[in-house]
């Protein structure tokens, strides 16, 4: 098989258990801190530790892609996110908060696989076809959504315990598949355990990245795209649990729909779209979707219109996120692709700090709606710089950089 078909397929592969084990868990997760003692805010603060450690870490791990390789960074990834769940499934069974937000803090320490294998895939796409390779990665992220929910919901029957310890089973065979089958990328320099140190500190920076407008936009939108994202995550178990009187296994349900519909945009219709409209169009499109799908969701106790505003939600970044990890890649260049891509995750990483914790605070003190409204205000705001960066001077910075 070529090395080109041979990454896509282990970077769809490794991203899609990957997203499985967290698809097990994070429809489940309001509920096991339920069953603690936790409230909303409880919920929000665990989401946001792991993307705290998350933030700060993710791009050392993409400067060390882009010097020691990508392989060998998303099996560290791997065997941490391995590690976390076991320690989530042991929090579980004893019933210990402060366990849960161990594994969650050491789940994100470790959590630049999908940034590596954004970069993989872009090691050995060209331009033309680079929407589509990140488009597949999204596939796996979706396929992941749609089977996490329903197995979590299936193995939750043996036990709370039991989905996390299924997840982290999936993260070693994860690890062992891409320890056999994933080539690299990208030829690892031969460097001393010291050199490898010293390069977590290299250049390019954060700021001489931001300095650079059309870069600067595309972290912009990726805080904003993460921000509402993290408000389904946190949010909608409580939301629909309380209007609607949906359980682990209504909601497990939802979250697999929200993914299968991410899969068939991703995975069959990403490639088509972008030569046709651009990735800067879709961006704008799926923010667009994104706005509505959110209003409703917050406005509606109907059931009918919270499933028509979550698919709105799901097309909407369906389309969003392999057109982002695009630009972000093409702006970079070969030699700090994995930096970029790194500092992009960083930006999501920041959202997904700030976004439960204040989606929790919302819930508890605003209302049910009010994180959704809040969501939506963020993709309007996603909207008018998507809109910006359409112009014929941003056209022209992009050029430039």
């Amino acid at each position: 098989m070529p090395q080109k078909e041979r990454v896509l397929a282990f970077a769809f592969v490794t991203v899609f258990l990957d997203l499985v084990g967290f698809g097990i868990i994070i429809p489940l997760l309001p509920f096991y801190v339920k069953s603690m003692g936790g409230t909303a805010e409880t919920v929000g603060l665990i989401l946001s530790s792991f993307s705290l450690t998350q933030l700060l870490l993710t791009p050392v791990l993409g400067r060390l892609s882009d010097r020691v390789g990508r392989r060998r960074v998303i099996l560290v990834s791997l065997a941490g996110n391995a590690v976390s769940m076991a320690l989530f499934a042991l929090a579980t069974k004893v019933s210990l908060l402060p366990l849960l937000f161990f594994s969650r803090i050491v789940a994100g320490a470790t959590s630049g696989n999908i940034a590596a294998c954004q970069a993989a895939v872009a090691d050995v796409t060209d331009a033309e076809d680079r929407t589509k390779g990140m488009g597949r990665i999204g596939a796996g992220v979706g396929l992941g959504m749609v089977l996490g929910p329903v197995l979590g919901s299936a193995a939750s029957h043996f036990g709370a315990w039991t989905p996390p310890l299924v997840a982290s089973a999936l993260a070693l065979a994860d690890f062992a598949a891409a320890f056999f089958f994933m080539p690299e990328t990208r030829r690892a320099e031969s460097v001393s355990l010291r050199d490898v140190t010293a390069a977590t500190g290299q250049r390019p920076s954060l700021w001489e990245a931001i300095s650079q407008r059309g870069i600067l936009i595309v972290f912009a939108l990726y805080f904003l795209t993460f921000l509402y994202l993290s408000t389904i995550n946190v949010i909608l178990p409580l939301l629909t649990n309380a209007r609607l009187g949906w359980t682990e296994r209504e909601i497990g349900h939802v979250f697999g729909l929200f993914g299968l519909i991410m899969l068939v945009i991703q995975g069959g219709f990403i490639g088509r779209m972008s030569r046709a409209w651009g990735a800067r169009r879709l961006i704008i499109a799926g923010s667009v979707c994104a706005l509505f799908g959110l209003l409703l969701v917050a406005w509606t106790a109907q059931i009918a219109t919270v499933i028509v505003g979550l698919v709105l939600l799901g097309a909407g970044l369906g389309v969003i996120n392999p057109c982002l990890s695009t630009l972000a890649s093409e702006m970079a260049g070969s030699s700090r692709r994995g930096a970029i891509l790194g500092f992009a995750q960083s930006a999501g990483g920041l959202a997904r700090t700030l976004g439960p914790t204040a989606a929790g605070i919302l819930y508890a003190r605003v209302g049910p709606s009010a994180p959704f409204t809040s969501g939506a205000g963020a993709a309007l705001v996603s909207i008018t710089l998507a809109s910006v960066f359409l112009r014929p001077p941003s056209k022209r910075l992009e050029v430039q950089s």
